[in-house]
């Protein structure tokens, strides 16, 4: 394993599964799989009533996408099954299933790339967004010695914390932060399908959504953090959150107000934003987004149905910047839900562990 190659790219296709392949989540990563360079889909898993059944025949596909063809006739695999020889999964699969069938696979000796929240809050567990935190990969090695397996586990965010978090350590890179405001509204995707009824939804915005206001409240302090051996050193700093779903589709918007350590002017906090680059290693990776932050300066935007598929949906976007009389500054924030903060986040990861030498 070369930690340090950064210009390690597999020799040919790397075979990977798709756990909880029929949800929401699941065909995102079916789509976006479709045609990647690195990776190559050879089994994909469901629940019961879909194992055996061709994928076509057991998903209700709700991408506006086509269903890519090589798929459709995959038959559907238990969560678990007899015979596993993918050194890579990707796992849509609910938080209670995740926590049974994640360790099967890394106890195995594969790679899980979860974009369940099963393990995020795990000391051992990296917490990994490739623009900022690149660095935590480096808990798998205490995660193989405590675990006593050769596989691991690596998460990616909530998906309303994805751009919020790398605004977030734009900004602290810059001018360190005190404390943070945030009120998110998010998309009904977010629910997976069928997700939030239509009766509660249509029309109305509901002001609760489980356990959500602590995944915002904490997880970026931990992607923020500072790696130790076999824990993460919190990023010191507050935020407290108000959740809610909201009648949009796709797209995850968070209202941020912020306090500094040390205020910079609007301008050098554009500049911040704007001038905000991934770690070398994750820059060029397939997934990568042409930039990173872009900084609208319509009075009016960004809005989800206008641009969420900025940067093929991985780009973060904030507008409406402005001074904040109560703490320091104030901004919109919006990134795609099921793409950067969901089964483009897992991808993602993956080809962040393959450049650092995990899988060939």
């Amino acid at each position: 394993m070369n930690m340090n190659d950064q210009q390690s790219q597999p020799r040919e296709p790397i075979p990977v599964a798709v756990l909880g392949a029929t949800g929401a989540v699941g065909q995102r990563f079916v789509q976006l799989l479709d045609n990647h360079p690195w990776f190559k889909v050879v089994a994909l898993t469901g629940s019961e009533r879909a194992i055996g059944r061709s994928y076509a025949q057991a998903c209700h596909w709700i991408l506006s996408n086509p269903m890519p063809e090589w798929a459709r006739e995959i038959s559907i695999l238990p969560a678990v099954p007899e015979d596993s020889d993918v050194p890579l999964v990707f796992s849509a699969l609910p938080s209670t299933s995740a926590y049974e069938v994640e360790p099967y696979y890394a106890r195995r000796g594969v790679l899980v790339c979860s974009n369940a929240s099963a393990f995020r809050a795990e000391p051992d567990v990296p917490l990994v967004l490739p623009e900022v935190n690149p660095e935590h990969i480096s808990l798998i090695a205490h995660q193989r010695d405590k675990r006593g397996w050769t596989g691991a586990i690596v998460t990616n965010a909530n998906c309303t914390i994805t751009g919020l978090t790398i605004v977030l350590k734009a900004l602290s890179d810059q001018f360190g932060i005190n404390k943070a405001f945030v009120v998110s509204m998010q998309a009904v995707s977010g629910a997976g399908y069928p997700g939030v009824s239509s009766m509660d939804i249509l029309g109305n915005v509901v002001p609760y959504i489980p356990d959500e206001e602590d995944k915002i409240e904490w997880e970026p302090r931990k992607i923020m953090g500072t790696a130790q051996d076999d824990h993460v050193e919190l990023a010191d700093f507050e935020i407290t959150a108000h959740a809610n779903r909201v009648p949009v589709l796709d797209g995850h918007m968070v209202c941020l107000s912020i306090e500094f350590a040390n205020k910079g002017s609007i301008g050098s906090v554009a500049d911040a934003l704007i001038g905000y680059s991934a770690p070398i290693i994750s820059r060029d990776l397939p997934s990568a987004p042409p930039t990173v932050i872009q900084l609208k300066d319509e009075p009016d935007r960004p809005q989800p149905r206008l641009d969420i598929m900025a940067g093929r949906g991985m780009t973060t976007l904030v507008g409406r910047l402005r001074e904040d009389p109560v703490l320091d500054y104030k901004m919109v924030i919006l990134s795609h839900n099921t793409i950067r903060g969901a089964a483009g986040a897992s991808i993602y990861n993956a080809e962040l562990l393959v450049r650092q030498g995990f899988v060939e």
